[in-house]
């Protein structure tokens, strides 16, 4: 396919005696220089999650790690067993329950750094039902004052206006650190995204190989007769409709060429340098998985020995990536559902039910109850349990 492109460049060229002094100029500035991916949350969906394979996984694999987490939900006194909250996240709409939720909530805040939560009925008081929206649609409205007085939520030509500031907002946002934007969060797609149009680009280099036989076409030499160096017209115009139906595709692969009249094949081949693609696309591929904080080893990517093994990588994954984005949305939340509430309280994830922290958690527990300066409820608060209440007293001596 180089050799035809190159065929016919020189062809529609030929005829051509004009052309701009600056030609040349603009040429030679645009050929090296690097064309990224757009940075919008929309394209980077699609390119980084949608059609990477590596972006994608670490999506799902964060996203569906912190919605299995089992929650828990408090006061300063009590643990419940029993709560409205509780029955709300436990099954937030009719469509959905609560890991479905919070999945789609997760995959939000990793794609955009923003996650919205829509509240539906309940004016006085717990709401009836929770919706997940699209981060791509939605729009935030400034105040004078800077503070959003209203979120817009478009879709196609039509748009809907949920005004906040005034009573109980019907919009919970989610958001992650961003040093340059008062009112949006930086997603970890958005800080990956210069390694994924590499990882892209050296896929789609490697798939080029592939259907050239891992090698250039090569070249197609011409000696002809003393004083002859060029194809007449005719014969050129022959040898390009041949290559083009006999030689180029799938289904030519390996199909032997006859050449003739002083023609000769010279193939190309690849330097070492250039063969280094593989290692490019698994650099890439570490640099994704660092940008979302996922290990290399728990997305199969070779090459990577930070952790001595698969186990102390997985709880490393939990400790510094699941449960930090776990606790920050469910305190959001919890702080939301209280206005609607009346009532403070704290949804967070539930340490003891977490298969990849019980040695963590077991230490913890052996220290705290060997401790014996502690009182009960001191213990108790460094677990993150509530203090002990009298009913909760006669219920263990019972």
């Amino acid at each position: 396919m180089a050799v035809l492109d190159f065929l016919k460049r020189a062809s529609d060229t030929a005829d051509e005696t004009k052309s701009s002094a600056t030609g040349p100029v603009i040429a030679y500035r645009g050929s090296g220089r690097v064309v990224w991916g757009p940075r919008d949350t929309v394209n980077l969906t699609r390119n980084g999650f949608a059609a990477n394979p590596v972006g994608f996984r670490a999506v799902k694999l964060i996203a569906e790690a912190a919605a299995a987490l089992p929650l828990v939900l408090q006061d300063s006194r009590q643990r419940f067993d029993a709560h409205p909250i509780l029955d709300l996240v436990t099954r937030p709409n009719p469509a959905q329950g609560r890991a479905d939720l919070f999945e789609a909530l997760f995959g939000q805040v990793l794609l955009s750094g923003n996650g919205y939560v829509e509240a539906v009925g309940g004016d006085a008081g717990v709401p009836l039902e929770l919706h997940v929206l699209r981060s791509d649609r939605m729009s935030l409205v400034p105040g004078p004052d800077g503070w959003p007085v209203a979120y817009d939520y478009t879709v196609g030509a039509k748009r809907h206006r949920f005004h906040v500031g005034e009573g109980l907002s019907p919009i919970c946002h989610v958001r992650t650190f961003h040093p340059q934007d008062d009112h949006y969060g930086l997603s970890p797609m958005q800080a990956a995204a210069t390694a994924l149009d590499v990882h892209s680009a050296a896929t789609a280099w490697s798939k080029a190989l592939l259907d050239n036989a891992a090698r250039p076409s090569g070249a197609i030499v011409y000696s002809g007769g003393e004083g002859q160096g060029t194809l007449t017209p005719d014969q050129y115009d022959r040898l390009l409709n041949e290559m083009e139906a006999h030689h180029v595709g799938a289904r030519n692969a390996g199909r032997p060429m006859l050449l003739e009249g002083g023609l000769d094949w010279k193939p190309m081949g690849f330097s070492p340098s250039d063969m280094e693609f593989q290692k490019t696309k698994e650099a890439a591929a570490r640099e994704i998985a660092t940008a979302f904080g996922v290990p290399p080893m728990l997305l199969g990517i070779p090459g990577d020995a930070t952790y001595a093994n698969y186990q102390e990588a997985n709880r490393a994954f939990y400790r510094l990536t699941v449960l930090p984005l776990a606790s920050r949305v469910a305190a959001t939340l919890a702080h939301w559902l209280s206005g609607f509430a009346g009532e403070t309280v704290t949804l967070k994830p539930d340490l003891d039910q977490v298969p990849a922290l019980a040695a963590e958690r077991d230490q913890q527990w052996a220290r705290v109850t060997a401790a014996d300066f502690l009182t009960d409820d001191e213990k108790r608060a460094l677990l993150g349990l509530p203090p002990l209440t009298p009913d909760t007293e006669e219920t263990q001596n019972g």
